[in-house]
């Protein structure tokens, strides 16, 4: 078997035009929305690109990089919700937004104004049921989020967010390895555990020969039992 090397998410840009149009997007739309005006910025992990609690008049595009939601509790721990990989957006926030964004690596995304945005689906019903399938797959997400922190043990949570996280990468799995984006912290902050536990279950993923590590490059060595400790079922990706 061939392995290729690994592209960090940081390296894998795309282009909106493919993008929309691979997700159903009719091509006289996708026009419409390379059209729209709007600037690129690179985001670097080291604070927050936005603060939760103020408002948020534009849409987002991630073309290369991952972003991240966070929330925080009374005491200031936090959790990230959510992420979005290259091809995945932020659509606009009426009134004032409760969660927080950070770039998970370094990360360059296409930021356009509300308004704009929201002339273009208000005149085409199309575009606006188009939306409305992003909106339910980021729902299916989340649900499956829930699950994960809620029911699965902690070897389970952490293999399941390295599945989804191959599958939204688009890794072939068989062939590449993957660049693990996550920092022991946020691997922590997503599954809801401590960074000490989250280091013991990535040995024991790897003692039970399901991933091999190589720096920060992960190796699938056994997919298929590392989807049965899972439970992950791609479907609700779809």
């Amino acid at each position: 078997m061939t392995i290729r090397r690994a592209r960090s998410p940081a390296e894998t840009g795309v282009n909106l035009r493919d993008t929309l149009l691979k997700a159903g997007l009719a091509s006289k739309f996708v026009d419409l929305f390379i059209e729209m005006p709007h600037k690129v910025v690179h985001v670097e992990t080291r604070r927050p690109f936005r603060e939760p609690g103020v408002s948020r008049d534009e849409v987002m595009l991630v073309r290369s990089g991952i972003l991240a939601k966070f929330k925080s509790d009374g005491s200031g721990r936090r959790q990230i919700v959510a992420l979005r990989f290259p091809g995945e957006g932020i659509l606009p926030h009426e009134g004032v937004a409760d969660y927080g964004i950070q770039a998970i690596v370094r990360s360059e995304i296409l930021v356009g104004k509300a308004e704009d945005f929201d002339a273009i689906v208000d005149a085409n019903p199309e575009v606006a049921r188009f939306f409305w399938k992003l909106i339910q797959r980021q729902n299916a997400i989340g649900y499956e989020w829930l699950v994960n922190t809620g029911r699965r043990d902690s070897t389970a949570r952490v293999a399941h967010l390295l599945c989804e996280t191959a599958a939204r990468l688009g890794i072939d799995v068989r062939q590449q390895p993957m660049v693990n984006p996550f920092t022991q912290q946020q691997v922590a902050d997503i599954t809801g555990q401590t960074s000490v536990n989250v280091n013991r279950v990535f040995a024991d993923l790897e003692r039970q020969g399901l991933i091999k590590r190589r720096g920060r490059e992960i190796l699938f060595t056994d997919w298929n039992e590392l989807r049965r400790v899972a439970g992950f079922q791609p479907g609700y990706l779809q």
